[in-house]
């Protein structure tokens, strides 16, 4: 179910009205469908280093949303220490699908009022000017600055992640 409807629409309807009512300028892009990162990056024509990954984790008993540049690993260690949480492990596709709505590789960078999960921001993206995300759909991208989605996302800014093992 790519692209998750609700009463109140899909998601990257959600994510489009969200974006104009808080009056951020932002490009959106159709492509083929992609499935990684690195795909995504390439469609978009933009660095992967610009990307953004949202990734869906369980941290002890519950649902946690962590977005971080594509280019970069999630730190386990880090987070485990800053969320005092002892089990950590990443959804499953199902357990993606039946929260959300949505496929692995279309999940936007947003919790609410778009995705009803807690949302923590990798600090490494402030090095960004902007970034590029999937947005609902694995067909749909959309870029926008940074310093706006600092302002509209509304998530809690932790350092959770490390540089990729050369050649990774």
């Amino acid at each position: 179910m790519d692209g998750a409807s609700s009463p109140a629409g899909t998601v990257l309807e959600r994510v489009r009205r969200l974006l104009r009512e808080q009056r951020v300028e932002f490009v959106e892009k159709q492509h083929a469908p992609t499935f990684t990162s690195a795909e995504s990056a390439q469609a978009r024509g933009e660095s992967l280093s610009i990307g953004a990954k949202a990734l869906l984790l369980r941290t002890d008993d519950r649902y946690r949303l962590f977005v971080l540049p594509a280019d970069r690993k999630l730190d386990s260690r880090a987070v485990k220490a800053q969320l005092a949480v002892k089990k950590m492990r990443f959804a499953t596709a199902d357990e993606l699908l039946d929260l959300t709505g949505l496929v692995p590789g279309s999940v936007p960078p947003f919790g609410a009022p778009i995705l009803p999960l807690e949302l923590i921001a990798d600090t490494a993206l402030e090095r960004l000017e902007r970034i590029a995300f999937n947005a609902g759909s694995l067909t749909d991208s959309i870029i926008m600055s940074l310093a706006d989605y600092r302002r509209v996302a509304g998530a809690r800014w932790l350092a959770i992640s490390e540089e990729p093992l050369a050649g990774s």
